[in-house]
């Protein structure tokens, strides 16, 4: 009975643990995504233990994730901040992302299954629900699930690999470009999805590689413009 007392016990202890860790992942991923914690904030081990009233086990599990996401970084120091966003780099970032959004968009329109446009689909009914919402991490969530839908209908598993990675070192970029509109999304960006998966459904292969690049530009000018205008307002943007 003692050893099955115990086996309890270290069930219910693994399991605490699991959700501390998750429960701090989850809110720090989403502060770093948001900006609440915006770059080059410390990240302080004692402080996250007695804000979760948590030891430090499941503070260290979680933050070994979010370095393994690049949204923390360890310095020489030792000194743990949330990483920078390297805006010095900003225009190859924007010349690969935009790559991407016209390779993946062609491939999908040469090689998409009805399957693949029932998911592409699905991705977009929960983008535009997030829109709706006016939820600016359910957005970033949403428009990332919907562009990988499109790479992987694709069919090219580098593409689709490549694009995800860009696609998440990227969600604090388009968290820019979501403020630059008060999260408030013009209907019309929304719809730039249907139009692409329209040039998909349809196969031609010109129209979705236009839709994109367009699409893309957008992003980029309106992020720029963003970008330029905040340097002299009020957020932190340190390089």
């Amino acid at each position: 009975m003692k050893s099955a007392a115990k086996k309890a016990d270290t069930g219910d202890s693994a399991r605490k643990r699991g959700s501390g860790v998750s429960t701090v992942y989850d809110t720090l991923r989403r502060e770093i995504i948001d900006l609440t914690l915006p770059p080059g904030s410390a990240i302080d081990e004692a402080q996250l233990s007695e804000r979760f009233s948590l030891s430090r086990t499941p503070i260290r599990e979680a933050l070994v994730r979010l370095a393994a996401e690049n949204l923390i970084t360890t310095l020489t120091n030792r000194a743990t901040i949330v990483s920078q966003i390297d805006f010095l780099n900003l225009s190859s970032f924007f010349d690969a992302m935009t790559l991407m959004y016209r390779v993946t968009t062609r491939e999908a329109a040469q090689n998409r299954t009805d399957a693949d446009l029932d998911r592409i689909r699905m991705q977009q009914t929960a983008f535009a629900a997030s829109v709706e919402a006016r939820d600016p991490l359910e957005m970033i969530t949403t428009n990332r699930d919907f562009h990988v839908a499109i790479a992987e209908a694709g069919g090219n598993k580098y593409y689709t690999e490549l694009f995800t990675k860009l696609l998440d070192e990227g969600r604090r970029i388009l968290r820019l470009y979501y403020s630059s509109f008060n999260d408030e999304l013009p209907r019309q960006y929304v719809t730039e999805h249907d139009d692409m998966i329209d040039a998909i459904e349809a196969r031609d292969v010109a129209k979705a590689d236009a839709l994109a690049v367009a699409h893309a530009n957008q992003i980029v000018r309106q992020i720029q413009s963003y970008i330029s205008a905040d340097r002299r307002g009020s957020v932190s943007l340190a390089l």
